[in-house]
């Protein structure tokens, strides 16, 4: 062990960075230029941008349990390198490779020993954790769930396969990629102008050499400066100059075979990619994924069944032919076998990429899910077995046999009584099932029809007053239409985002938290901002996010007006940030500078990223007047009371009520968004009307609070406001009313980064 406050140590020197420490000038070029702290670490943007969660978590040194989990290369050991140079915790690393129970028993105890004297946090990084049986990952649990330990585990393959499920469900896992050109290309001039590279010697890479390493390395860090390091070491100095050329390059780097393992990630990777392109209809990237499966010498057997599985799951009865086709091409393939059976596996992939695609065959599995939930509903007396209790009990009286009528089909019921009206099975629209679409829903009206018609002579008495039973149903649909009309809305804006679990999203007006919350669940390796527009707001959003979210989890919460959250955005942050996307609902309800606002939210996009917005539009919404038969006041009154109202969405004075959809798509283009669209969507939900709605219309008003009677007074006495007044209490308090909301969608996104 170390000195008690010094930074690492390792069980049985195991330790990777001590020993590329003391020994720098003996190390590969690869290991004399790892990163030793943040600001020199390339790539992984989407983790370790400004702004994310990871990087926040580094720099507060709030390191939770992590597991890093990516190609080779890709600089998972490197970032555990980083943290301990970072981190005030005491840092131990672990090869699982080489490492036992033994040593963890070991890390724990030091771990313990540090914890109970100086008080210090132990961190303990394992590289290759996935090499760890059950019984050693078993042993590790208890001290990472108690605390004892921080656990940072390396690995290249699916942490979700490969590690026990309880150590992943107390880590969070951050995916690495591989790493992109750009990345690869910094690195090549970090190695050739730093020190601890090649920054001393005369090195001339040719462009068409660097692109060829770059492209051939797979976006592996380390094969690319070991590529880089044997050429140099390898070119004679020539007129005082290391000239490498493309032809140096090809033989320091040789081309790597197709990355594939049948028993690890990139199988399940693979075969998901051709099922995704079969599934979507593409058979270039169909026949692409199967060459790479087999060359890579995947069993075709395997191959076959996931295509019969497909031809039922995913084509079914768009093309009752497909499964025809793919079991036939399996029986050949059994007849004929390789090579010449690859013409059968081709025939079959690109019959199920090309045919009509529909998952109907899903009504299977929706209802088991019936049955599981409901359990066993009684089977109707009139399907009931008339062989056996037909005369004693009536079973099978009524049945309707179907090839006594026209088309060979009769209306009546066959599900339970408890499910009648469900529907397991829809039809889609493609193929033969497009044809039969139609069939089915036509018979499904007759029988419902039936069904009802037959119901109208059983109807039981009720129970309870009818009073009661109106007011809780109405409070019940009321809240369901409410929740499901916000969730309709909710759906519609984060629809287009395509969001990744590493993105920074903005919520311009949090409000109640509708879309921040949502949003946290939808990027759980990025951040979350919420911008509140007045301090009651943010007090609430701050309350619940600290009352149910761990710290890094929580949304970055900001007060002020939508116009300065540029500004907000700024005292927050070191550093620029910029949102890979902003969300919003009725955000510029109340604002009248809206292009001042829109221009702030715009400039604080990334490159590429996008805005989705919901905006009720009331000039398109529920008027008034409809609420009500207003001829019954008579032509005249009623007629001056449609002009009142039609001023009101004519006043140039109210910026809230006066503009149109289109207003808002020109304005998001103006502040320089691109594929810049608008949709309007009328929505309808029960509203019971109460004094105090009834009340909020007929307030007199003034100049600032332009009411529907403030307008009414322009071409009513005081007489006739007092009736219409009188007229709709009469007809509308306390009654529930088919309110409707238009919403304009709107959605755009910033330009892409210049190249």
């Amino acid at each position: 062990m170390t000195d008690p406050l010094g930074k690492a140590s390792s069980p049985k020197s195991l330790d990777l960075f001590e020993a590329g420490r003391r020994n720098a000038g003996d190390q590969p070029l690869a290991a004399r230029l790892r990163p030793r702290v943040l600001d020199e670490f390339v790539g992984q943007d989407h983790i370790l941008g400004r702004g994310r969660l990871l990087r926040r978590a580094i720099q507060a040194d709030q390191l939770s349990s992590l597991i890093f989990y990516g190609p080779p290369g890709t600089g998972k050991t490197t970032l555990a390198l980083v943290i301990a140079n970072t981190t005030k915790s005491h840092f131990i690393t672990i090869n699982a490779v080489l490492a036992g129970i033994a040593d963890i028993r070991t890390a724990v105890k030091e771990a313990k020993e540090r914890h109970d004297l100086y008080g210090h946090r132990t961190i303990l990084f394992i590289d290759e954790v996935h090499r760890f049986n059950k019984a050693q990952q078993d042993a590790l649990l208890p001290w990472v769930e108690n605390g004892t330990v921080i656990l940072i585990g390396a690995t290249t393959e699916n942490p979700f396969f490969s590690v026990n499920r309880p150590l992943v469900s107390r880590s969070r896992i951050f995916q690495l990629q591989d790493l992109e050109a750009k990345d690869l290309r910094r690195i090549v001039q970090q190695a050739l102008t730093d020190s601890r590279g090649y920054g001393g010697r005369p090195v001339q890479l040719d462009e068409d050499a660097l692109e060829h390493l770059v492209e051939v390395c797979n976006g592996d860090a380390r094969a690319l400066l070991n590529a880089i390091e044997l050429a140099v070491e390898t070119t004679p100095v020539e007129a005082g100059v290391i000239h490498v050329t493309l032809g140096v390059a090809e033989e320091s780097i040789q081309r790597r075979a197709v990355l594939y393992d049948k028993a690890g990630d990139y199988h399940f990777d693979t075969i998901s990619a051709f099922i995704k392109s079969l599934r979507g209809s593409d058979p270039d990237a169909t026949v692409y994924w199967l060459a790479r499966m087999v060359y890579a010498g995947e069993d075709p057997q395997f191959l076959l069944r996931r295509m019969i599985i497909f031809a039922s799951e995913d084509v079914g009865l768009a093309d009752p032919n497909a499964l025809a086709v793919v079991t036939a091409a399996a029986g050949a393939f059994d007849r004929v076998g390789l090579p010449e059976g690859r013409f059968h596996l081709a025939q079959a992939a690109l019959y199920l990429a090309t045919a009509p695609k529909s998952n109907s065959t899903f009504a299977f599995f929706d209802a088991i899910a019936a049955v599981e939930a409901e359990g066993k509903g009684e089977v109707p007396n009139h399907l009931k077995d008339a062989s056996r209790d037909g005369e004693g009990l009536g079973h099978g009286a009524n049945y309707l046999y179907p090839h006594a009528y026209r088309d060979h089909w009769v209306a009546q019921q066959y599900l339970p009584d408890s499910l009648h009206g469900r529907v397991f099975y829809e039809p889609s629209d493609q193929g033969h099932e497009r044809d039969i679409g139609d069939r089915v829903r036509q018979r499904r009206e007759l029988q419902l029809a039936a069904v009802v018609e037959g119901e109208r002579h059983h109807e039981e008495a009720l129970t309870r007053s009818p009073d009661d039973r109106k007011r809780d149903q109405w409070l019940v649909r009321a809240a369901g239409e409410l929740s499901m009309q916000l969730g309709h809305v909710r759906s519609r804006i984060f629809a287009p985002l395509q969001l990744a679990r590493h993105h920074v999203v903005l919520d311009v007006d949090a409000g109640s938290g509708l879309l921040t919350w949502e949003a946290i669940r939808r990027v759980p390796e990025g951040s979350v901002w919420a911008l509140c527009t007045d301090h009651t707001a943010a007090v609430s959003v701050r309350e619940l996010a600290s009352r149910h979210l761990d710290e890094l989890d929580r949304p970055i919460i900001m007060e002020g007006p939508v116009a300065r959250v540029g500004t907000l955005v700024g005292l927050q942050q070191d550093g620029e940030v910029r949102f890979d996307a902003i969300v919003g609902r009725n955000v510029f309800a109340d604002i009248e500078e809206r292009t001042s606002a829109i221009a702030a939210i715009g400039g604080l996009l990334a490159a590429g990223g996008m805005i989705s917005f919901a905006e009720t539009v009331p000039r398109l919404s529920q008027r008034l007047t409809d609420l009500v038969v207003l001829d019954r006041l008579g032509a005249d009154l009623a007629t001056r009371v449609l002009q009142a109202e039609e001023a009101i969405y004519a006043d140039p004075a109210n910026p809230r009520v006066t503009w149109e959809p289109e207003d808002l798509a020109a304005l998001w283009s103006a502040a320089g968004l691109v594929e810049v669209e608008v949709e309007t969507e009328p929505l309808e939900a029960h509203r019971r009307l109460s004094s105090q709605h009834l009340g909020n219309w007929f307030n007199p008003g003034g100049d600032k609070h332009r009411t529907f009677a403030s307008f009414l007074r322009r071409y009513l006495d005081a007489a006739e406001l007092k009736r219409v007044r009188h007229y709709y209490e009469e007809m509308l308090l306390n009654k529930d009313v088919q309110w409707s909301t238009t919403y304009a969608y709107v959605r755009g996104q910033a330009p892409p980064a210049a190249c």
